[in-house]
């Protein structure tokens, strides 16, 4: 299957090796970066020269204590300074002056300038998205007496973090040259695993059910599993599209939107939103929270004061379980936070992941060998996300019975259309679909990832008692010509 990988994608394909000690360990670079690398200075053979890529990290990958450094030589030096980093730009309504942010050294809007030369240059890059990855070139605007100006620091130049295109059809194309078992297996080298690791396919597919808010959506999921099952390094770790939030606080302003400062939360600009250690986790004020959650997850829509905003950021739940919880006939919720003890939060909620159906992390599954790129494959993902002909796909073949729950319906449509996304990006129709796979693989965990929430709103609310979820069927068609 190697060989068909690497003839497949090519360039997109790097030798990982994960269960080595190297020098890539002790960086504690995220997966998308550390690929990225690998894309730039591997050969052929997956071999790299160490020093070469040192020099490069330690020109273009500052740590944040060398912000005050890196100052003094735009600053008081009057250099140009170029490293790799996140950027957001924001443009002021009343003066039309452009600004940027760098979050992870603390430089705000107030700080900073893009003058119109430059902004016309990077514009198509730096729009793409609330916070974009990127080569950024920083100089210093002096400060001007006779025209009020203050210093500013000046971003002169901007290469995007992804400087190779994207063909979608190709990745689906592609992904036609593989099995549904080999295709499993080149998902999990894609986010760092090495597949022969597992005991059985029920461990990798439980595995990839992590990713289904990767590939759709406004999916909400909850997790519970025991610790070290690898919940906080893939949803932290492996995409650039997501965020991941563990303990600490957690309020409204920072989650949907700050009235004080007129800025988007976190659901804004991110596919998903990962509520890690969730039982640490404390709100400023748990009924606005419910409120603004439960709207939200809903429709997408949320109100903050005067302000509507739209997002399709996807809400996650991680959190550990006790050995005597993990039952789904129990009730497994005592272990989330007051918070979410509401069944109409619940609810709202599609689908719940069996955690200790993943094995705990160990050195086998550490991928060795060659893997797609993290960096693409994640944004394939992301670029999948906009496609809807999936979903229409999966209206096509589901039965829904009469007198159906909505929110089963949807929490299972939306489900079935991630799996359909990961697993078989190839379908292009109803015809395309191998009716038994799509049972096997798409709807059939789909309705058991909504039938927990079901059964665990029964031992929550009595009004949920006893209510079991529709049962879905697949939809005869003709593919007849």
């Amino acid at each position: 299957m190697i060989e068909k990988l690497r003839e497949c994608f090519d360039e997109m394909v790097v030798y990982k090796d994960l269960k080595k000690s190297n020098f890539f360990s002790a960086l504690s670079l995220p997966s998308f970066l550390r690929d990225w690398l690998l894309k730039q200075f591997e050969d052929d053979e997956g071999n790299f020269d160490i020093e070469e890529v040192s020099d490069f990290i330690h020109q273009y990958l500052p740590k944040k204590d060398e912000w005050i450094s890196i100052k003094n030589r735009i600053i008081v030096e009057n250099e140009r300074v170029k490293f790799l980093t996140k950027i957001s730009v924001d443009i002021n309504i009343k003066t039309q002056e452009i600004s940027f942010a760098l979050p992870d050294f603390g430089l705000t809007n107030k700080e900073t300038i893009i003058e119109p030369d430059v902004w016309y240059e990077c514009k198509d890059e730096l729009v793409k998205g609330k916070e974009i990855w990127g080569v950024v070139e920083l100089g210093y605007r002096l400060p001007d007496e006779d025209l009020k100006l203050p210093g500013r620091i000046k971003l002169t130049s901007f290469t995007d973090f992804c400087p190779y295109s994207i063909d979608l059809d190709y990745f689906k194309d592609a992904r036609a040259e593989f099995t549904t078992k080999e295709w499993v297996d080149v998902i999990l080298g894609a986010i760092d695993y090495n597949a022969d690791g597992y005991a059985d396919e029920h461990q990798k597919l439980t595995m990839l059910t992590r990713m289904l808010p990767f590939v759709e959506k406004r999916i909400n999921l909850i997790e519970l599993a025991p610790k070290g099952t690898g919940k906080s390094y893939l949803f932290g770790r492996v995409s650039k599209y997501g965020w991941l939030s563990s303990g600490g606080v957690m309020s409204r302003a920072k989650m949907f939107y700050d009235i004080s400062k007129r800025a988007p939360g976190l659901v804004c600009g991110n596919d998903f939103i990962a509520l890690d250690e969730v039982q640490t986790i404390s709100f400023t004020d748990i009924d606005e929270m419910r409120a603004a959650m439960k709207g939200y997850m809903e429709s997408g829509v949320f109100t903050v004061g005067n302000y509507e905003g739209t997002a399709d950021s996807g809400i996650v739940l991680l959190g550990n379980i006790s050995k005597d919880n993990m039952d789904e006939y129990k009730s497994m919720f005592t272990e989330l936070p007051n918070a979410f003890h509401e069944s109409a939060l619940i609810d709202r909620f599609h689908g719940f992941i069996k955690g200790w159906d993943i094995p705990r992390m160990h050195d086998d599954l550490k991928i060795s060998g060659w893997a797609l790129n993290s960096e693409y494959f994640c944004t394939i993902l992301h670029l999948l996300r906009e496609d809807a002909s999936y979903r229409a796909i999966v209206d096509q073949l589901i039965e829904v019975p009469d007198h159906a729950d909505t929110r089963d319906t949807e929490a299972v449509k939306r489900i079935t259309t991630a799996y359909l996304k990961l697993l078989f990006p190839h379908v292009r129709s109803v015809n395309d679909v191998d009716i038994r796979e799509f049972q096997l693989y798409c709807l059939r965990p789909a309705a058991k990832m909504r039938q927990i929430i079901k059964k665990q709103l029964g031992i929550l609310d009595i009004e949920f008692k006893g209510k079991d979820i529709p049962a879905f069927s697949v939809r005869k068609i003709n593919n007849e010509d």
